[in-house]
């Protein structure tokens, strides 16, 4: 039987957990899950009124998928729990959001577009290197950058002990300060690439995540926004 009130489960536990539908086979795949309490299979549909469980826990089946953008001021970390003194986003965030997981991150002393969700799918896509979701930061160093390390970084790439770094760099009209476009999202990578040349990163700015940009959003504001991959 299938229905416009049916759906695939893995879409359903997707939903719910914030996960996404390759972690969710991996839970039916384990044996994990319970539909009207027989073990669930892959490939199976669910309907209003089905019972699931996962490791036992009966599942709200209430939960809709949200999508939030933030502009997160310098000085805040993207976990749940405090860092010592140290503010986290969620401070910045009613409640009703605090479900919700940060889509990639940025380090505390960085700033810009942050994006949350409970929808497991698309923190996948918006992350994953194989969906090259360009990534546009304004970037402030403590010296004026050298041609030759601003060709070396655009053409060739800087050697990281992670592998290499390579993004797109132009001058901006302020002083020391550049638009930075890339792809690859890899921890603290602008400010390390920019260390193995000899500078400092003085402000970090995230401008643009895929499909999202900042526009008029304040600092420490949020707005709901739509899934636009």
């Amino acid at each position: 039987m299938q229905s416009d009130k049916d759906q695939r489960l893995n879409k359903f536990l997707a939903l719910q957990l914030g996960i996404s539908r390759r972690e969710a086979d991996d839970l039916i795949e384990k044996k994990s899950v319970k539909i009207n309490d027989q073990i669930a299979e892959l490939g199976q549909r669910v309907s209003i009124g089905d019972i699931i469980n996962v490791n036992g826990k009966q599942i709200d089946s209430s939960t809709q998928f949200v999508y939030l953008a933030l502009h997160k001021p310098a000085g805040y970390v993207c976990s749940r729990k405090r860092q010592g003194d140290t503010p986290t986003i969620y401070e910045l965030l009613p409640k009703e959001y605090h479900q919700l997981k940060p889509v990639g991150r940025l380090d505390k002393d960085s700033s810009g577009m942050i994006l949350l969700t409970n929808d497991g799918d698309f923190a996948h896509q918006m992350t994953h290197p194989s969906f090259h979701k360009v990534k546009i930061y304004e970037v402030t160093l403590d010296n004026p950058l050298q041609p030759l390390h601003q060709q070396m970084i655009s053409d060739f790439g800087v050697i990281l002990e992670d592998g290499k770094s390579q993004f797109l760099i132009e001058k901006t009209e302020q002083a020391k300060t550049y638009k930075i476009t890339m792809s690859e999202g890899r921890n603290r990578q602008i400010r390390r690439t920019f260390a193995a040349l000899g500078y400092s990163v003085a402000r970090l700015h995230r401008e643009q995540f895929g499909n999202y940009q900042l526009n008029d959003l304040a600092s420490g504001h949020f707005a709901e926004t739509s899934a636009a991959l």
